[in-house]
Protein backbone atom coordinates (compact mmCIF):
# COMPACT_ATOMS: atom_id res chain seq x y z
CA UNK A 1 0.00 0.00 0.00
CA UNK A 2 1.22 3.39 -0.63
CA UNK A 3 2.75 4.84 2.50
CA UNK A 4 0.73 8.25 1.68
CA UNK A 5 -2.23 6.11 3.11
CA UNK A 6 -0.91 4.25 5.77
CA UNK A 7 -2.18 4.91 9.26
CA UNK A 8 -0.69 6.47 11.73
CA UNK A 9 -1.08 6.35 15.83
CA UNK A 10 -0.06 9.30 18.27
CA UNK A 11 -0.95 9.50 21.89
CA UNK A 12 -3.69 7.36 21.01
CA UNK A 13 -5.33 9.21 18.27
CA UNK A 14 -5.82 7.35 15.12
CA UNK A 15 -5.02 8.91 11.97
CA UNK A 16 -6.15 7.65 8.81
CA UNK A 17 -3.66 8.53 6.66
CA UNK A 18 0.02 10.52 6.39
CA UNK A 19 -2.21 13.86 4.39
CA UNK A 20 -2.63 17.21 6.38
CA UNK A 21 -3.83 20.52 5.42
CA UNK A 22 -1.74 22.88 6.83
CA UNK A 23 -2.51 26.24 8.86
CA UNK A 24 -3.52 28.98 6.26
CA UNK A 25 -4.98 32.19 7.60
CA UNK A 26 -8.81 32.84 5.84
CA UNK A 27 -9.18 36.21 7.30
CA UNK A 28 -12.84 35.38 7.30
CA UNK A 29 -14.02 36.41 10.66
CA UNK A 30 -16.54 39.20 10.67
CA UNK A 31 -17.07 42.11 13.02
CA UNK A 32 -13.16 42.04 14.39
CA UNK A 33 -14.36 39.34 17.45
CA UNK A 34 -12.38 36.57 15.89
CA UNK A 35 -15.74 34.19 15.69
CA UNK A 36 -16.31 31.37 13.27
CA UNK A 37 -18.17 32.25 10.26
CA UNK A 38 -19.80 30.26 7.61
CA UNK A 39 -17.18 30.35 5.40
CA UNK A 40 -15.23 28.42 7.87
CA UNK A 41 -17.90 25.72 8.18
CA UNK A 42 -17.70 25.61 4.52
CA UNK A 43 -14.25 25.66 3.62
CA UNK A 44 -12.84 23.02 6.71
CA UNK A 45 -15.48 20.21 6.09
CA UNK A 46 -14.75 19.90 2.50
CA UNK A 47 -11.02 19.07 3.04
CA UNK A 48 -12.63 16.63 5.61
CA UNK A 49 -14.95 15.36 2.56
CA UNK A 50 -12.06 15.34 0.09
CA UNK A 51 -10.50 12.33 2.32
CA UNK A 52 -7.90 14.60 4.03
CA UNK A 53 -6.30 12.61 7.76
CA UNK A 54 -5.76 15.87 9.47
CA UNK A 55 -7.10 19.39 9.10
CA UNK A 56 -5.30 22.13 11.08
CA UNK A 57 -6.97 25.33 11.04
CA UNK A 58 -5.61 28.86 10.75
CA UNK A 59 -3.52 30.55 12.94
CA UNK A 60 -5.87 31.19 16.36
CA UNK A 61 -5.14 34.45 18.15
CA UNK A 62 -4.47 33.79 21.76
CA UNK A 63 -4.88 37.15 22.63
CA UNK A 64 -6.32 40.53 20.68
CA UNK A 65 -3.14 41.88 20.37
CA UNK A 66 -1.55 38.81 18.89
CA UNK A 67 -3.58 38.82 16.27
CA UNK A 68 -2.22 38.65 12.49
CA UNK A 69 -5.36 40.70 11.52
CA UNK A 70 -8.67 41.93 12.76
CA UNK A 71 -10.24 38.93 10.80
CA UNK A 72 -8.31 36.22 12.59
CA UNK A 73 -10.30 33.74 14.10
CA UNK A 74 -9.32 33.43 18.42
CA UNK A 75 -9.36 31.34 20.80
CA UNK A 76 -8.76 34.11 23.74
CA UNK A 77 -12.33 34.14 25.26
CA UNK A 78 -14.97 31.28 26.14
CA UNK A 79 -17.22 32.88 23.88
CA UNK A 80 -14.92 31.31 20.79
CA UNK A 81 -15.38 27.72 22.47
CA UNK A 82 -19.06 27.15 20.26
CA UNK A 83 -18.30 28.24 17.32
CA UNK A 84 -14.72 26.02 17.23
CA UNK A 85 -16.73 23.02 18.65
CA UNK A 86 -19.25 23.09 15.42
CA UNK A 87 -16.24 23.25 13.07
CA UNK A 88 -14.86 20.34 15.08
CA UNK A 89 -17.92 18.63 14.71
CA UNK A 90 -18.29 19.27 11.10
CA UNK A 91 -14.80 17.95 10.06
CA UNK A 92 -15.20 14.51 12.33
CA UNK A 93 -18.34 13.44 10.98
CA UNK A 94 -16.77 13.74 7.59
CA UNK A 95 -13.86 11.67 8.74
CA UNK A 96 -10.82 14.02 9.43
CA UNK A 97 -8.83 14.42 12.62
CA UNK A 98 -9.02 17.76 13.89
CA UNK A 99 -6.26 20.16 14.74
CA UNK A 100 -6.10 23.93 16.00
CA UNK A 101 -2.65 25.94 15.80
CA UNK A 102 -2.51 28.68 18.71
CA UNK A 103 -0.61 31.74 18.06
CA UNK A 104 0.26 35.16 18.60
CA UNK A 105 1.92 37.15 15.86
CA UNK A 106 4.22 39.56 18.22
CA UNK A 107 5.65 42.31 15.91
CA UNK A 108 3.43 41.50 12.82
CA UNK A 109 0.47 42.12 14.26
CA UNK A 110 -1.53 44.71 12.42
CA UNK A 111 -4.29 45.36 14.86
CA UNK A 112 -5.29 48.53 16.17
CA UNK A 113 -2.87 50.30 18.72
CA UNK A 114 0.68 48.70 20.82
CA UNK A 115 2.04 45.57 19.28
CA UNK A 116 4.52 43.45 21.41
CA UNK A 117 7.74 41.72 20.60
CA UNK A 118 10.53 40.62 22.12
CA UNK A 119 12.74 43.73 21.32
CA UNK A 120 11.40 47.16 19.94
CA UNK A 121 12.61 45.89 15.88
CA UNK A 122 9.52 46.78 13.21
CA UNK A 123 9.75 43.41 10.99
CA UNK A 124 10.08 46.22 7.88
CA UNK A 125 9.42 50.18 7.79
CA UNK A 126 5.67 48.92 6.51
CA UNK A 127 5.24 47.56 10.27
CA UNK A 128 4.50 49.36 13.37
CA UNK A 129 7.59 49.45 15.81
CA UNK A 130 6.58 46.89 18.64
CA UNK A 131 7.46 47.46 22.27
CA UNK A 132 9.62 44.97 24.24
CA UNK A 133 7.60 42.95 26.41
CA UNK A 134 7.94 43.34 30.05
CA UNK A 135 8.26 39.82 31.98
CA UNK A 136 4.53 40.64 33.09
CA UNK A 137 3.33 40.51 29.26
CA UNK A 138 5.64 37.40 28.93
CA UNK A 139 3.70 36.03 32.00
CA UNK A 140 0.28 36.92 30.95
CA UNK A 141 0.67 35.41 27.06
CA UNK A 142 1.98 32.03 28.67
CA UNK A 143 -1.15 32.21 30.51
CA UNK A 144 -3.21 33.22 27.24
CA UNK A 145 -1.33 29.63 25.62
CA UNK A 146 -2.70 27.57 28.60
CA UNK A 147 -6.31 29.38 28.60
CA UNK A 148 -6.37 28.51 24.41
CA UNK A 149 -5.56 24.88 25.27
CA UNK A 150 -8.55 24.73 27.76
CA UNK A 151 -10.80 25.96 24.79
CA UNK A 152 -8.98 23.90 22.15
CA UNK A 153 -9.53 20.87 24.44
CA UNK A 154 -13.28 21.94 25.51
CA UNK A 155 -13.93 22.30 21.77
CA UNK A 156 -13.25 18.71 20.78
CA UNK A 157 -9.83 19.26 19.07
CA UNK A 158 -7.52 16.49 18.32
CA UNK A 159 -4.35 18.41 17.99
CA UNK A 160 -2.57 21.05 19.30
CA UNK A 161 -0.02 23.09 17.20
CA UNK A 162 1.89 25.96 18.85
CA UNK A 163 3.15 28.55 16.14
CA UNK A 164 6.89 28.97 16.67
CA UNK A 165 7.26 30.17 13.10
CA UNK A 166 7.23 32.80 10.23
CA UNK A 167 8.36 35.44 12.25
CA UNK A 168 5.43 35.52 14.98
CA UNK A 169 5.73 36.32 17.90
CA UNK A 170 7.83 32.66 19.75
CA UNK A 171 9.21 32.32 16.35
CA UNK A 172 10.75 36.06 17.45
CA UNK A 173 11.97 34.86 20.76
CA UNK A 174 13.83 31.78 19.07
CA UNK A 175 16.32 33.81 16.65
CA UNK A 176 18.52 35.96 17.43
CA UNK A 177 17.93 38.25 14.32
CA UNK A 178 14.44 39.17 15.91
CA UNK A 179 15.47 38.64 19.98
CA UNK A 180 17.91 41.48 21.30
CA UNK A 181 17.38 40.74 25.09
CA UNK A 182 19.58 40.99 27.94
CA UNK A 183 17.45 38.74 30.72
CA UNK A 184 16.53 35.67 31.22
CA UNK A 185 14.68 35.69 27.70
CA UNK A 186 17.62 36.82 25.52
CA UNK A 187 21.19 35.94 24.38
CA UNK A 188 21.91 32.02 24.53
CA UNK A 189 19.97 29.70 22.84
CA UNK A 190 18.52 28.12 26.35
CA UNK A 191 17.01 31.66 27.12
CA UNK A 192 15.87 32.34 23.87
CA UNK A 193 14.27 29.08 24.03
CA UNK A 194 12.58 30.06 27.61
CA UNK A 195 9.30 31.58 25.82
CA UNK A 196 8.57 28.41 23.80
CA UNK A 197 9.58 26.11 26.71
CA UNK A 198 7.39 27.90 29.00
CA UNK A 199 4.03 28.05 26.84
CA UNK A 200 4.81 24.25 26.01
CA UNK A 201 4.94 23.17 30.13
CA UNK A 202 1.82 25.65 30.30
CA UNK A 203 -0.07 23.63 27.59
CA UNK A 204 0.90 20.28 28.86
CA UNK A 205 -0.19 21.06 31.92
CA UNK A 206 -3.73 20.98 30.56
CA UNK A 207 -3.29 18.90 27.38
CA UNK A 208 -3.27 15.16 27.02
CA UNK A 209 -3.47 15.14 23.24
CA UNK A 210 -1.06 14.87 20.21
CA UNK A 211 1.12 18.19 20.34
CA UNK A 212 2.87 19.83 17.29
CA UNK A 213 5.24 22.49 17.25
CA UNK A 214 5.77 24.62 13.64
CA UNK A 215 8.92 26.20 13.53
CA UNK A 216 10.98 28.26 10.66
CA UNK A 217 13.68 26.27 10.61
CA UNK A 218 16.37 28.09 8.28
CA UNK A 219 16.27 32.43 8.25
CA UNK A 220 18.18 32.22 5.29
CA UNK A 221 19.82 35.02 6.84
CA UNK A 222 23.51 35.62 8.08
CA UNK A 223 23.16 34.96 11.89
CA UNK A 224 20.03 33.42 11.73
CA UNK A 225 18.56 30.49 12.95
CA UNK A 226 19.57 27.00 10.68
CA UNK A 227 18.11 23.07 10.95
CA UNK A 228 21.30 22.33 12.50
CA UNK A 229 20.57 24.61 15.42
CA UNK A 230 17.22 23.74 15.90
CA UNK A 231 18.46 20.45 16.18
CA UNK A 232 19.33 21.55 19.87
CA UNK A 233 16.10 22.87 20.55
CA UNK A 234 13.64 20.23 19.39
CA UNK A 235 15.86 17.83 21.65
CA UNK A 236 14.16 20.10 24.64
CA UNK A 237 11.15 19.99 22.70
CA UNK A 238 11.20 16.53 22.64
CA UNK A 239 11.93 16.17 26.30
CA UNK A 240 8.79 18.40 26.66
CA UNK A 241 6.57 16.02 25.18
CA UNK A 242 5.95 17.54 22.18
CA UNK A 243 4.98 14.56 19.12
CA UNK A 244 5.81 15.94 16.16
CA UNK A 245 7.52 19.12 14.33
CA UNK A 246 5.90 20.63 11.44
CA UNK A 247 8.89 22.19 9.12
CA UNK A 248 8.49 25.46 7.78
CA UNK A 249 11.23 28.01 7.06
CA UNK A 250 11.07 31.90 6.77
CA UNK A 251 9.71 35.14 7.77
CA UNK A 252 11.02 36.10 10.37
CA UNK A 253 13.20 38.93 8.75
CA UNK A 254 13.02 40.22 5.58
CA UNK A 255 15.07 37.89 3.23
CA UNK A 256 15.36 36.01 -0.32
CA UNK A 257 14.18 32.72 -0.23
CA UNK A 258 15.08 29.91 -2.94
CA UNK A 259 11.63 28.12 -3.94
CA UNK A 260 11.08 25.03 -5.45
CA UNK A 261 9.24 21.95 -5.08
CA UNK A 262 10.03 20.43 -1.67
CA UNK A 263 12.17 23.05 -0.70
CA UNK A 264 11.45 22.71 2.37
CA UNK A 265 11.82 18.66 2.62
CA UNK A 266 15.80 18.07 3.60
CA UNK A 267 14.94 20.56 6.70
CA UNK A 268 12.38 18.32 7.69
CA UNK A 269 14.94 15.09 7.02
CA UNK A 270 17.56 16.96 9.22
CA UNK A 271 15.01 17.33 12.48
CA UNK A 272 13.48 14.00 12.24
CA UNK A 273 17.12 12.41 11.59
CA UNK A 274 18.95 14.12 14.43
CA UNK A 275 16.45 14.70 16.85
CA UNK A 276 14.95 12.16 16.13
CA UNK A 277 11.08 13.38 16.35
CA UNK A 278 8.37 12.96 14.00
CA UNK A 279 8.78 15.44 11.37
CA UNK A 280 5.55 17.45 8.60
CA UNK A 281 7.03 18.06 5.74
CA UNK A 282 5.56 21.32 4.08
CA UNK A 283 6.36 23.79 0.94
CA UNK A 284 5.41 23.08 -2.72
CA UNK A 285 4.39 20.04 -2.40
CA UNK A 286 1.92 19.04 -5.09
CA UNK A 287 2.40 16.09 -6.71
CA UNK A 288 1.74 12.29 -5.21
CA UNK A 289 4.52 10.74 -6.37
CA UNK A 290 6.97 13.51 -4.68
CA UNK A 291 4.92 12.90 -1.37
CA UNK A 292 5.17 9.44 -1.90
CA UNK A 293 9.18 9.36 -2.02
CA UNK A 294 9.16 11.75 0.76
CA UNK A 295 7.66 9.15 3.30
CA UNK A 296 9.07 5.95 1.58
CA UNK A 297 12.73 7.63 2.12
CA UNK A 298 12.18 8.30 5.84
CA UNK A 299 12.41 12.06 5.10
CA UNK A 300 8.93 12.96 6.92
CA UNK A 301 5.99 10.96 8.70
CA UNK A 302 3.20 13.77 7.37
CA UNK A 303 2.92 15.60 4.10
CA UNK A 304 1.57 19.25 5.23
CA UNK A 305 -0.16 20.51 1.93
CA UNK A 306 -1.23 24.33 1.92
CA UNK A 307 -2.10 25.95 -1.44
CA UNK A 308 -2.71 22.73 -3.35
CA UNK A 309 -5.62 21.99 -0.55
CA UNK A 310 -7.16 25.61 -1.83
CA UNK A 311 -6.47 24.08 -5.90
CA UNK A 312 -8.15 20.72 -5.00
CA UNK A 313 -10.03 19.82 -2.11
CA UNK A 314 -10.21 16.69 -3.43
CA UNK A 315 -6.55 16.20 -3.63
CA UNK A 316 -6.15 13.01 -1.42
CA UNK A 317 -9.06 11.38 -4.04
CA UNK A 318 -6.63 12.23 -6.69
CA UNK A 319 -3.64 10.71 -5.14
CA UNK A 320 -5.14 7.38 -4.44
CA UNK A 321 -5.75 6.72 -8.15
CA UNK A 322 -2.74 7.65 -9.34
CA UNK A 323 -0.99 5.78 -6.41
CA UNK A 324 -3.19 2.51 -6.88
CA UNK A 325 -4.31 3.26 -3.63
CA UNK A 326 -7.79 2.58 -2.39
CA UNK A 327 -10.02 4.46 -0.09
CA UNK A 328 -13.18 5.21 1.02
CA UNK A 329 -15.39 7.32 -0.64
CA UNK A 330 -17.93 9.63 0.87
CA UNK A 331 -21.12 7.64 0.05
CA UNK A 332 -22.85 10.34 -1.81
CA UNK A 333 -20.23 10.30 -3.66
CA UNK A 334 -19.58 7.22 -4.33
CA UNK A 335 -21.16 6.94 -7.37
CA UNK A 336 -18.28 9.61 -8.77
CA UNK A 337 -15.48 7.71 -7.31
CA UNK A 338 -14.86 4.61 -9.09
Amino acid sequence: MAKLFEEFELKGVHFKNRIVMAPMCMYQSDKEDGHVTDWHRVHYPTRAVGGVGLIITEATAVQPIGRISSRDLGIWSDAHIDGQGEIVRLMKANGAKTGIQLAHAGRKATVDGDIQAPSAIAFNDKYKTPKAMTIDEIDETVQAFQDGAVRAKKAGFDVIEIHAAHGYLINQFLSPLTNQRTDEYGGTSENRYRLLGRVLDAVNAVWDGPLFVRISAEDYTDGGMTPEQYVEMTKWMKQQHVDLIDVSSGAVVPAQIPVFPGYQVNFAETIKKETPIATGAVGLITEPRHAEEILQNGRADFIFLARELLRNPYWAYTAARELGADIEAPVPYDRGWI
